[in-house]
């Protein structure tokens, strides 16, 4: 099955929890602040050189942990 997700940078704060919890590893944190100064996750799937092993699976496991509800997972 394949999947993608949406984070809401602005929402998110930072808590690395959905970095550590997706098996495929296709989120990562920002460089970049958001407006509430901090540096939210992002979704890198689509800047990743072997996206064949790193593809989202629409597990859900990310926004299950989330506790910002910033995360929206669809399933393709």
């Amino acid at each position: 099955m394949k999947g993608h997700i949406v984070i809401d940078r602005e929402l998110c704060k930072g808590c690395q929890r959905c970095v550590v919890v997706c098996p495929k590893k296709v989120i990562e944190v920002s460089d970049m602040l958001n407006a509430m100064g901090y540096y939210p996750a992002c979704y890198v799937e689509e800047t990743v050189e072997d996206t064949d092993k790193r593809k989202c699976t629409g597990c859900t496991l990310c926004a299950v942990t989330c506790p910002d509800i910033a995360i929206e997972v669809y399933r393709d």
